[in-house]
């Protein structure tokens, strides 16, 4: 992991694979993932698909966050996060991150990203800011549970998943809104 990347100062975790039928890696997000909310023309605020698979043995259960560490915030911006996906479940449908939740497994939950929305937010840098950088990331950690409550913030699900992260699968997504 290079000193640009945000989990470069995590402890170490085995890898394993993600992957998406709406984005490949290191590609552009479509304008299904930007956002609506934040008035990108034609943005959707649609969740990607996600499939993962080799994750370690002892691996209880899943979380999900989509962060970007280029936003110009000064602690980047959370898109979406989702904890407590069961061991058994290996991939999210597009759109699961809808504002229900209608496509999570049972028992897995949305937490506020920073918009404070229960739900995935698309990408919306701004206009002339250059490219972002979007880490999706499975993360497979050895509780069935994370424990967090639903309106935690997505920086206490990575504290509290800190000492629990058996993986971790990333793929990095990119987004610009042209000047």
């Amino acid at each position: 992991m290079s000193a640009n990347d945000p989990f470069a100062r995590l402890p170490e975790a085995a890898s394993f694979t993600v992957t998406s039928t709406t984005v490949a890696a290191g590609a552009a997000w479509s304008l299904e993932q930007f956002s609506g909310i934040f008035g990108v023309p034609g943005g959707k605020d649609v969740s990607p698909q996600l499939s993962w698979s080799g994750a370690p043995e002892g691996t209880k259960s899943y979380a999900v966050t989509v962060y970007d560490p280029d936003a110009p915030t000064g602690s980047g911006f959370w898109h979406w996060a989702v904890a407590d996906i069961p061991a058994t479940v290996t991939e999210l449908t597009e759109g699961a991150g809808d504002d229900t939740g209608s496509g999570l497994p049972e028992g897995a939950f949305q937490l506020p990203n920073d918009a404070r929305a229960a739900r995935f937010i698309g990408a919306a840098p701004p206009a002339g800011h250059g490219p972002h950088r979007y880490f999706v990331v499975v993360h497979a950690l050895d509780v069935e549970s994370i424990g967090v409550p639903a309106d935690a913030t997505p920086a206490v699900l990575g504290f509290t998943m800190a000492g629990h992260i058996l993986g971790r699968a990333v793929l990095t997504a990119t987004a610009e809104t042209p000047a």
